[in-house]
């Protein structure tokens, strides 16, 4: 009788627990920024930043924050080059921005393959903009390869658009 009891009672605290919401925390993210996490399990689990909006939209209208790449290349060509020193002025003109610089790529390819290529494209970017004078410890890269395509489609002009590096401010 009692094994019936315990074992009813055991089932009744295993479903209460499953129902519980876990309690958000607040954590502080750095210049007076605050930010919400919900904990997973004993380790509490932080999101990526969150981009700049405003910021972001006047980079992206007034001075352009993707640069585009030829299939299977990574090489700065003249347009980028003049898209890129626009950015290195207003990234020194903005000391306190810091930016990361998503390598992309279009869907041709492997996984893995596209994975290096979007960051031999962010690095070029980076090392691009820090010969300009940009401080580079201001200046995070990444890669996503083919998973974060711009355009969708499988034709030319979808590829073209794809295959960028597109400057993020933080």
């Amino acid at each position: 009788m009692h094994f019936r009891i315990l074992s009813l009672f055991a089932a009744v605290l295993l479903v209460a627990a499953c129902q519980t919401k876990p309690a958000d925390t607040m954590m502080s993210g750095g210049e007076g920024e605050t930010m919400t996490t919900t904990p997973m399990s004993s380790v509490d689990v932080i999101s990526d930043p969150v981009p700049n909006v405003e910021i972001q939209k006047y980079l992206s209208t007034n001075i352009g924050d993707r640069v585009y790449f030829g299939f299977d290349k990574y090489n700065i060509d003249q347009a980028s080059a003049t898209r890129l020193e626009r950015q290195a002025a207003w990234l020194k003109d903005n000391p306190g921005v810091t930016i990361t610089i998503e390598g992309n790529c279009d869907e041709r390819g492997t996984r893995e393959y596209n994975l290096g290529l979007g960051e031999r494209r962010a690095n070029a970017v980076k090392n691009y903009l820090a010969a300009l004078g940009v401080d580079s410890s201001r200046i995070n890269t990444i890669s996503f390869g083919k998973e974060k395509p711009t355009a969708l489609g499988s034709n030319e002009e979808a590829w073209a658009q794809n295959r960028n590096a597109q400057t993020v401010v933080y």
